[in-house]
């Protein structure tokens, strides 16, 4: 009865995580070591940077892999699944409502002027969020390279597949460099290979589904969208700044699909910035204009397609990882390889940056390019230099857009 009441406690506290933590992933941290660590004592703080770290060498999104962690060490999978359920709740339920409003917006040929000036401030955010990536991983001229490779080759090729193809390279070529890490002593380990082949089985199972279902659009749409979903949260090292590029070129460059336009995909971003919770909940938005055209039932269903698929491998891995990274970890080539994949991640974003900030100076006259450049520059130096948060940023940037 104590233990249960306990539990409960624990998702009060992370309901209240849910609505408060603003900042994404770092100032994620920040929170759960107040409330979890200082408050609490659900854990101590060594372990949570412990589990943090581990967080951050598993794909997935960091801040809810951790906060899963914490509930995965304290109740197990059960309390872990009710963790990640109420964690995602607020800002899901958000996107989710923006992303059926902004279709009624553009069914009813209602005027998206008021977020003119929120598309080139989600440049901005991105554009800081690939600086704050490079200054923390781009240390050597090795690591600058493979993030400048990234970049062209992300920029050029407009397929999804260029993304794994580029992260595992630049792994490999670090992973080569391993000798220049300390020797750590070795023990041997039993690996539970349970959540590793739930992962497996997930992605190969929704594959054939969404082939055996191809012609029946209705089936085949909220299928294809787990599957894509699942295939990039299965991808991403480095948080919710790295799927922009992903989802970007996805779901709005590559030709078969082009769900949403560059318009509709920067107000969404912008919005998901100024929200609590996780970044990943930007995927909601996305499923539920994708969907768009079976109304507001094929919107939600959508929405829920997507976000299933973006959270869950980052969950069964971290439910993989926890139980084999204190002897992982000792592999040199294994920590070796994180200089390539954080480097490239870097890359990655910028690319983004310059993809999502084409679409708002191509045909335009010079004063809206100039003023475009201007507000996206205002945004990132209010995010880099100043501690104005991210939410009250876009908020000025809608009021200019309605007074505007």
């Amino acid at each position: 009865m104590v233990q249960r009441i306990r539990y409960i406690i624990f998702l009060k506290d992370v309901f209240l995580l849910s609505v408060t933590c603003f900042g994404g992933p770092q100032a994620h941290i920040a929170h759960f070591q107040n409330i979890l660590v200082k408050k609490r004592k659900y854990i101590s703080e060594h372990d949570l940077i412990e589990l943090n770290s581990l967080c951050q060498v598993v794909p997935g999104p960091t801040s809810t892999q951790t906060l899963s962690a914490i509930g995965y060490k304290l109740g197990g999978p059960s309390l872990a699944y009710l963790t990640l359920l109420i964690w995602l709740l607020p800002s899901v339920v958000i996107m989710t409502a923006a992303g059926i409003l902004m279709n009624v917006f553009v069914t009813k040929n209602t005027s998206l002027g008021f977020t003119r000036f929120i598309q080139p401030m989600a440049v901005g955010l991105v554009a800081y969020a690939a600086y704050a990536i490079s200054i923390k991983t781009i240390t050597t001229t090795r690591a600058f390279v493979l993030m400048i490779f990234a970049g062209v080759a992300t920029y050029f090729i407009k397929s999804p597949v260029v993304f794994p193809i580029v992260l595992l390279i630049a792994g490999v070529i670090t992973a080569l460099n391993y000798k220049a890490h300390p020797r750590e002593e070795k023990k041997r380990f039993e690996i539970s290979w349970s959540n590793f082949l739930l992962w497996a089985g997930v992605l190969i199972f929704a594959a054939l589904l969404g082939w055996a279902t191809k012609g029946i659009p209705e089936l085949t749409l909220p299928i294809r969208l787990f599957e894509n979903f699942y295939r990039n949260g299965s991808l991403i090292f480095g948080g919710g700044q790295v799927l922009t590029p992903m989802l970007y070129t996805e779901f709005v460059q590559f030709a078969p699909k082009q769900y949403l336009t560059s318009q509709e995909f920067l107000s969404g971003y912008a919005l998901v910035q100024g929200l609590p919770g996780p970044v990943f909940s930007f995927s909601a938005y996305i499923g539920a204009l994708a969907m768009r055209e079976y109304g507001v039932l094929g919107e939600i269903i959508g929405s829920i397609m997507s976000v299933a698929g973006i959270f869950l491998p980052g969950t069964f891995l971290i439910f993989f990882m926890i139980r084999i990274w204190e002897s992982l970890k000792k592999f040199r080539p294994i920590r070796a390889s994180l200089e390539g994949i954080n480097a490239a991640n870097a890359g990655l974003v910028a690319a983004a940056a310059v993809l999502l900030f084409q679409p708002l100076v191509a045909h335009q006259s010079v004063e809206v390019v100039i003023l475009n450049a201007v507000f996206a520059l205002a945004a990132f130096a209010l995010t880099a230099f100043t501690r104005v948060p991210s939410w009250a940023i876009i908020l000025v940037g809608l009021l200019c857009g309605i007074i505007i």
